[in-house]
């Protein structure tokens, strides 16, 4: 087992980070709970949860990013110690426990990839961005999302998930994606 997905879902994340404008970062984004600012800073949070889960230790808090600059670089460097802690001998098949639920070091990884893309996508969304983002990448997430969907709580915030929406016919996958984990797409 590789981290290639979880790779490539950080690095489309670090794309439509590095081309947010600093007038966008109050902006509101699909998370009907997250401007900008703070959507990046929830995914930043996602990638040390990872190191923290496979290290043993409970999360900590991670607001300390507030401009452009400062929330690609914290991100950046949050995302590549995730990678290295996963990329440790044995890493995958350890079982870690988080607040939601107990897992693997590789379901964990994949949890952390779905999350990143779609935020990747909400980030899009919310800055005026192409939302068409790496269709293979989001094909591939799709058995990822259906599974963790069929036990995830759905409803209003602060429900992690809206109910499942409809995308218009033709939509890339990553709106398809992002429909079906409760995101508006139009």
């Amino acid at each position: 087992m590789s981290t290639d997905e979880y790779e490539r879902a950080i690095a489309e994340f670090h794309r439509v980070l590095t081309a947010v404008a600093p007038d966008q970062v109050e902006q509101p984004t699909p998370c009907d709970s997250f401007n900008v600012t703070q959507l990046i800073d929830h995914t930043i949070g996602t990638q040390r949860m990872v190191v923290q889960a496979m290290k043993g230790e409970s999360s900590g808090d991670h607001g300390d990013a507030h401009t452009p600059q400062e929330l690609v670089l914290t991100y950046d460097r949050a995302a590549s110690e995730a990678i290295a802690e996963l990329g440790r001998d044995g890493a995958l098949e350890k079982v870690v426990t988080l607040p939601f639920g107990t897992f693997s070091g590789l379901d964990l990884m994949r949890l952390a990839a779905l999350d990143t893309f779609q935020h990747a996508w909400d980030l899009a969304m919310a800055t005026g961005q192409d939302t068409n983002l790496a269709p293979e990448l989001a094909e591939g997430l799709w058995d990822i999302a259906v599974g963790h969907m069929a036990h995830a709580p759905r409803g209003e915030e602060p429900a992690p998930y809206g109910p499942e929406q409809s995308a218009p016919d033709g939509a890339p996958a990553a709106d398809r994606l992002a429909a079906f984990l409760g995101r508006v797409v139009v």
